[in-house]
C-alpha cells in the first residue's frame, strides 16, 4: 500500500507572526544604529570639511586679490547677485567685497563665457574701486587640452607671464571698451596663433562684466551682509 507523502506541518499563524515583528524589530535597531553612526561621523568630519572648503575658497579669491590688499572677514562680507544675463550667470551666486580700514578696495565675483570652443567657461575677477581689474582667473572650462587650455594659468606653459595675467590692473582708462578685444577681432589683448576662440571669449567677457559692474560699484559696496542685490527698474 503506498503511503502519501508526509509534509512538515505549517508553522502557526501566531508563530509566522512572531516571526515577522522579531525581524522587523532588527531591522529597525540596525538603521537606527547605521543613521545614529552616520550623523555622529558627519557631525565629527563637518568641521575639517567646512574648514577645508572655506580655504580653497579664499585660495581661489586670493589669486585675484592679494591677501595683504585686504583685511576684512571677506568670506562673510558677501551679498547675494541673481542671475544676471550681462555676467554670463543664469544661477544666483555670491559677491565678496574686499576692505582695508574700513575702506572699500574691491568686489570680487562670478562670470561666465558661454561660448568658450568647448562650452561655457567660468570667471572669478576682482575689480577694485577705481574701476581696474586687480586679476581675472578662469574657474572652469572644457577647452581643448594644448590648444585654447592657455586661457588656465595652471594650463599656460608660460609661467612666468601667462596669457591671463593680460588683465592684470586693467580697465577702460587702460584699454577703451572699444579695444577690449583680441587682437584679431581688431582689439589691444593678445592671442595665441591658431586659438582664438577661447581666450575670445574670455576678453568678451571680462569686457562684458567690467561694463556691468563699473556704475554698481557704490551701490554693491553701500547693500548690507547677505543682501540681495536687485537691478534698478528703468
Amino acid at each position: 500500500m503506498s503511503q502519501e507523502p508526509i509534509h512538515p506541518a505549517a508553522p502557526p499563524p501566531a508563530s509566522i507572526l512572531r516571526i515577522s515583528t522579531r525581524t522587523a524589530f532588527i531591522l529597525a535597531l540596525f538603521c537606527i544604529a547605521f543613521t545614529a553612526i552616520m550623523a555622529a561621523t558627519y557631525q565629527a568630519t563637518k568641521p575639517a570639511l567646512e574648514a577645508s572648503a572655506r580655504m580653497e575658497k579664499l585660495a581661489l579669491i586670493n589669486a585675484v586679490i592679494p591677501r595683504d590688499a585686504y583685511d576684512n572677514e571677506l568670506l562673510q562680507d558677501a551679498i547675494t547677485l541673481p542671475p544676471v544675463p550681462a555676467l554670463g550667470l543664469t544661477e544666483p551666486t555670491l559677491l565678496y567685497r574686499a576692505r582695508k580700514d574700513g575702506a572699500p578696495v574691491a568686489l570680487v565675483f562670478e562670470a561666465a563665457a558661454p561660448d568658450g570652443y568647448s562650452g561655457r567657461i567660468g570667471l572669478l575677477l576682482a575689480v577694485k574701486t577705481d574701476g581696474t581689474l586687480a586679476a581675472v582667473r578662469v574657474t572652469e572650462h572644457k577647452e581643448t587640452p594644448g590648444l585654447g587650455d592657455y586661457i588656465d594659468p595652471k594650463k599656460d606653459r608660460n609661467k612666468a607671464h601667462p596669457w591671463i595675467s593680460q588683465f592684470n590692473d586693467v580697465g577702460f582708462a587702460q584699454i577703451p571698451a572699444e579695444d577690449f578685444k583680441v587682437r584679431k577681432d581688431g582689439g589691444r589683448i593678445d592671442q595665441m596663433a591658431g586659438a582664438t576662440i577661447s581666450p575670445r571669449a574670455v576678453t568678451n567677457a571680462t569686457r562684458r562684466a567690467l561694463e556691468w559692474v563699473q556704475p554698481r560699484t557704490q551701490t554693491l559696496f553701500g547693500l548690507s551682509d547677505n543682501a540681495t542685490y536687485q537691478e534698478a527698474r528703468p
